[in-house]
């Protein structure tokens, strides 16, 4: 049987028929669909997890049990995970252990370009790396058994292009795969220094002998053509040159780390110009040029943002690509906006009248640093808002404390913002931080957590309370308040932030998108009371637009959150139809 899946969605139906016991994941795009597709198989026990670091310990304490386990994150993930990660490649595992790492070249959704491969290097971890679909569920299934052939945690690297593309992919059934007995084994699994000690030669003879395997693994391939040009790439960027070049050779790696030395020399010295295409980092290249062989790569191609086609044909073979039509020239300007009845707009817009100096976090609100919001002054990483906060403060004085408040939602509190928490509390530090609780993990698609009390299937599960949370690592100011009563929000926040001890403020508000979220009725604006004082302009909400002569409300775009109606000082907002009762 055949079916079209995403890349993420492959991966997950490699979960299953590689038999699979546990999967345990944070959500973050381009990586969240491959646990949610999870979740739609009975037979794996899923999860989201706080963190991707919490997410990796649960997939390394079921393969010490013996079952076959998974995690999966975004390529800065990894680096919440790292700690486990790299003490894992010294246990070695019982079960096979996989984890699903997703770089995101071009930063479609991510703070920074990095690339996944240094790190699983510095793990001294093996990566495969899938070019398409079909490939993302052939290496999960191979990725367990070198899992378990070479007692190793294996990363399968994916790109967004990956992940989010369609394919076909020929499913098969699952494998009954036999949990391996547990044995008390301290020697392998307790890493205090002298058994650490022990486990280390061991590390290095796993890489030499996976350095072996992988001189004859089908998933290195040569494709023989002309060979005047050969091209050495692996990934999307295989795919991207197999529609750029015609009949060249290709040497299409499926294992990145380690490399099958000998396979690319013999390759490299059978073709006249050979071109090392890799996007972001030049991994491979650089250890061609260590080991002496002679390529070209970024010498002619970007370390920075995706690639394609076109790009490569111009880089390399010169070709300047002629565009009868590019829609960018037409395409209106559309920045990225918060939604209309989004509730953190009410916040950002009290933040910004009272002239606050805004640390930011990672997620739908970090849209908050925009116009007309122009809130946000900093962002990080996950967490970040907390501790940057009390930084500030720290070098500055109570004067800096009374002018800064940390924003962070709520799921990335859970993340990484509570331990912030707990180092502002206990240094003695008087910052305030604003808890965007919006009922849900909005950026990466509405994702439950445990502030929401529903598991990755929606069952009902104990809920965390963020305000006794709060009061037990020692906050006694702890609000709670709408960010649509814009007066009432505006009052909290000026004593909180007066306040000479640690508060926390709870804007608490539903995500518009939310199902079961309800509005009032849809706005419109009665130009003979609207004086064109433009306040409801600086709200930002992407239904109220400024036609030069007038300003009007798109009726397509309003959801009828009715917080326009709290700035107009002349009740120009009105029911549509005229309507106002």
């Amino acid at each position: 049987m055949k079916k079209l899946m995403l890349g993420n969605e492959a991966i997950a139906r490699g979960v299953f028929e590689a038999g699979a016991t546990v999967a345990s994941a944070y959500p973050g795009t381009p990586s969240t669909e491959i646990t949610e597709a999870i979740a739609q198989y009975d037979e794996i026990y899923s999860e989201w997890a706080p963190n991707e670091k919490v997410s990796l310990e649960v997939a390394i304490g079921a393969s010490i049990a013996g079952a076959r386990a998974v995690c999966a994150m975004k390529h800065v993930g990894l680096n919440v995970a790292a700690d486990p990660l790299f003490t894992a490649s010294y246990t070695g595992v019982n079960g096979g252990l996989v984890l699903f790492v997703a770089d995101d070249p071009g930063m479609h959704s991510s703070q920074n370009e990095q690339d996944t491969r240094i790190i699983a290097r510095g793990a001294k971890v093996p990566v495969l790396e899938p070019s398409d679909s079909q490939e993302c569920k052939d290496f999960t299934i191979k990725a367990f058994e070198l899992s378990e052939a070479f007692d190793t945690p294996v990363i399968v690297r994916l790109s967004t292009r990956v992940s989010h593309s369609q394919g076909i992919v020929e499913l098969g059934e699952r494998v009954i795969y036999q949990r391996k007995p547990y044995q008390k084994n301290p020697g392998k699994y307790v890493m205090m220094p002298a058994m650490a000690r022990m486990r280390h030669p061991l590390v290095e003879e796993r890489l030499t002998k996976l350095s072996e395997w992988s001189e004859e693994a089908s998933i290195n391939r040569i494709e023989w053509g002309d060979k005047k040009v050969g091209l050495i790439t692996s990934g999307i960027s295989y795919e991207y040159a197999r529609e750029a070049f015609g009949n060249v050779s290709f040497l299409k790696l499926g294992m990145v780390y380690p490399l099958p030395e000998k396979l690319i020399k013999s390759f490299v010295e059978q073709c006249e110009t050979v071109y090392v295409i890799e996007e972001l980092e030049p991994f491979i290249e650089n250890q061609c040029l260590k080991m002496g062989l002679k390529v070209i790569g970024k010498e002619k191609l970007p370390k920075i943002g995706e690639y394609s086609a076109s790009l490569l044909r111009e880089k390399i073979l010169g070709e300047k690509i002629e565009r009868q039509h590019d829609i960018q020239d037409t395409a209106p300007v559309r920045p990225p906006v918060l939604c209309a009845g989004c509730p953190h707009r009410g916040t950002y817009y009290v933040l910004k009248k009272l002239k606050l100096t805004v640390t930011g976090d990672i997620g739908c609100y970090t849209l908050g640093a925009l116009a007309p919001l122009e809130s946000v002054d900093t962002c990080v990483c996950m967490g970040a808002s907390v501790g940057v906060a009390h930084g500030m403060e720290k070098a500055i004085g109570q004067e800096a404390a009374q002018k800064t408040v940390a924003v962070i939602g709520d799921s990335t509190f859970i993340h990484s913002g509570i331990t912030g928490l707990i180092d502002v509390v206990y240094n003695k530090g008087t910052s305030t931080v604003i808890i965007l609780d919006n009922s849900i993990t909005g950026m990466t698609g509405h994702q439950h957590n445990p502030t929401t009390g529903f598991t990755i299937k929606g069952e009902p599960t104990r809920q965390v309370d963020l305000v006794k949370l709060c009061d037990a690592i020692g906050v006694q100011r702890v609000r709670v308040c709408d960010p649509f009563d814009l007066e009432a929000f505006e009052k909290v926040v000026r004593e909180e932030v007066a306040a000479p001890e640690p508060s926390v403020i709870i804007a608490q508000r539903p995500c518009a998108l939310l199902k079961n979220v309800k509005f009032g009725a849809l706005l419109s604006i009665n130009q003979d009371k609207c004086t064109k004082c433009r306040m409801c302009m600086r709200l930002g909400c992407p239904a109220i637009v400024d036609r030069g002569d007038h300003i009007e409300i798109n009726s397509a775009l309003c959801v009828g959150c009715h917080l326009c109606t709290k700035v107009c000082r002349f009740k120009a907002m009105e029911k549509a139809g005229g309507d106002n009762e």
